[in-house]
């Protein structure tokens, strides 16, 4: 169908089902990302290869990136329903609006690989709301949570990027969604797609009594000048950004395309040491430091630098080679510095050391002082899952105490913010009334999953309740054990790393396996991995355990048996990690 302003979008383009929108393509776990081999065929590069499309997704954005679409859900398919919706509005340019297709329930992941993105989609969306910087007020949580209710079937999830996602959706509901959000400071745009996605921010920041910086001047100067902007709606792949004030280094800045981390800089005060080129999925990298220094206000222009260097050098021929990490392998850190200077920003930026490294966890998990003596309370609900009613329930709370903030964090809790002293113990009681414990197991603090087959249509096996019932059940055997640090324990459906299993102490990729000769739903294992801010020297990819395969349904046992293996052999003279006895062990400890 053509749509007004729009002319003849279906005969312009190909459509998105005709093209890999399934992540990275396959590569041993741990494996840095590498370049493209060398090729006679052109990649795509904008500033070397021209703009010539090289596959329908590049055709269908040159048409319209999806901005525009908004105007055609508001007056066209809110009022025509699901069957109105041109397929490639639907496939691909609905995401910049953050609206999926989810999964139609019943299609077991053996066949996730095999059928069409519309055999295995619903007429339901999940519906992904833009928090930047993880800041709400309680007048925003309760109008998610209304959205919820009334047009969610309760559905809430916190994600590891500090948005919050609903569930069964309908698009005729979508103009009232927007003109809820929109009238509490909320939205959707560019919450997914081929754009800037949501900015990370730290979870205390301006309130923390240690942290370096406020990022959130810069937050807010980056996505008002910037998320909506019709240069940047076309890029080759999503591109991730983070920024930090905080020392525990809480936004997970190694796995974003872009990340600011604050630092104290010798001669030039306090600014920011810049990363690139980080990322996860079935290729995962690391981010590398550009040992640029950056101050407050050149955050903004950089972070735009950064994002035109993307758009204009990424490639954009094979869309599992699109992202920034693979552009940063050819380049490499020095080459990357010099053109994002000569060509973007025109001036040099001051060389720096990195920052010091973290000696606090950056979950913000428990009760801890602000700098205006008032209280901050990090809580966790189980693998981020919530809902409309408990939402709605937790800002009653919130004001109750006198508090009208808080915050979401990039491993999928709450932050609670401005509670005066005398009724943080009466906030903490009803928090846990809530299924929000600041006191949680070690066990609970570190697991996280993704959507899981429940709602995605990548997805292979079931997440959420497989890891609920493991953390309830590992609560009771762990009960009384000496654990020395946190464990994370993270939990993904497919090979595309939503959950960031390669960096979790055990991270678990669903796939089919083969146990006593019957194909069940279960998990390949990758131990080991970790973050700079979760309990670790220093951040680094997990490693895959040859052959072993883990039951969905036996997650608890298997991390019962790894970690009481763990507790017998580790080095605790040394205070030896979890993560550091998992990269020394014989694969038969691991198992």
């Amino acid at each position: 169908m053509s749509t007004p302003g729009t002319p003849g979008i279906s005969e312009a383009i190909v459509t998105i089902s005709n093209t890999d929108t399934r992540g990275d393509a396959s590569r041993p776990e741990g494996a840095r990302a590498r370049p493209p081999r060398p090729s006679n065929r052109p990649n795509g590069q904008w500033k070397i290869d021209g703009k010539a499309p090289l596959n329908g997704n590049e055709e269908w954005k040159q048409v319209d990136n999806g901005l525009a679409v908004r105007e055609r859900i508001e007056n066209i398919y809110s009022k025509g329903r699901f069957s109105s919706i041109d397929p490639t509005d639907l496939h691909g340019r609905f995401r910049v609006w953050g609206l999926y297709t989810q999964r139609k329930p019943g299609i077991d992941g053996g066949r996730t690989a095999t059928l069409e993105p519309h055999e295995l989609e619903d007429e339901y969306f999940m519906l992904r709301v833009r928090i930047d910087g993880g800041q709400l007020t309680t007048e925003q949580l309760r109008v998610i949570a209304e959205i919820s209710k009334d047009f969610g079937r309760d559905s809430a999830d916190l994600t590891d990027r500090q948005n919050i996602q609903l569930h069964w959706i309908e698009v005729e509901s979508m103009p009232e969604i927007w003109r809820r959000l929109e009238a509490v400071g909320l939205g959707t745009t560019e919450a997914c797609g081929d754009v800037p996605r949501v900015v990370l921010g730290s979870p205390v920041a301006g309130i923390s009594a240690d942290e370096l910086i406020d990022p959130t001047p810069q937050i807010d100067e980056i996505t008002s000048r910037f998320i909506g902007d019709e240069t940047l709606a076309n890029l080759p792949r999503k591109f991730k950004s983070a920024i930090t004030g905080h020392p525990s280094q809480d936004v997970v800045h190694e796995i974003n395309d872009v990340a600011f981390v604050a630092l104290e800089h010798p001669e030039l005060g306090i600014g920011y040491d810049l990363w690139v080129g980080g990322g996860l999925s079935a290729t995962p990298r690391l981010g590398e430091r550009l040992g640029a220094f950056v101050a407050p206000d050149q955050v903004a222009d950089v972070w735009h630098g950064v994002a035109q260097i993307f758009r204009d050098y990424g490639y954009r021929r094979l869309r599992n080679k699109a992202r920034l990490k693979f552009l940063l392998a050819e380049w490499g850190p020095e080459k990357f510095r010099q053109v994002l200077q000569d060509e973007y920003l025109g001036y040099e930026l001051p060389d720096t050391e990195a920052a010091p490294k973290p000696t606090t966890p950056g979950d913000h998990v428990g009760v801890h002082k602000q700098k205006d003596g008032r209280f901050y309370v990090g809580v966790t609900p189980i693998v981020g899952r919530v809902s409309g009613p408990s939402l709605e329930k937790l800002a009653d709370l919130i004001e109750s105490h006198g508090s009208s903030r808080l915050r979401t964090t990039p491993h999928q809790k709450l932050v609670i913010l401005d509670i005066p002293e005398d009724k943080v113990d009466s906030l903490v009681a009803g928090l846990d009334e809530l299924g929000l414990s600041s006191r949680p197991s070690l066990i609970r603090r570190g697991t996280i999953a993704c959507t899981g087959i429940e709602y995605c249509k990548l997805a292979i096996v079931e997440t959420k309740a497989y890891a609920t019932a493991a953390v309830l059940d590992l609560e009771k055997r762990l009960e009384g054990f000496d654990l020395p640090h946190p464990i994370s324990l993270h939990v993904n459906g497919c090979p595309n790393s939503c959950a960031r299993i390669q960096t979790a102490d055990i991270g678990l990729k669903g796939q089919l396996v083969t146990i006593d000769g019957e194909q069940v739903p279960g998990y390949q294992v990758h131990l080991g991995g970790g973050l700079a801010s979760v309990n670790r020297d220093e951040a680094g990819l997990g490693r895959t355990v040859r052959g072993l395969k883990v039951a969905a349904d036996g997650i608890a046992d298997y991390v019962d048996r790894v970690v009481n293996r763990f507790l017998v052999d580790r080095d605790a003279d040394a205070d030896e990690t979890f993560a550091q006895w998992a990269h020394r062990a014989e694969e038969e400890a691991l198992q």
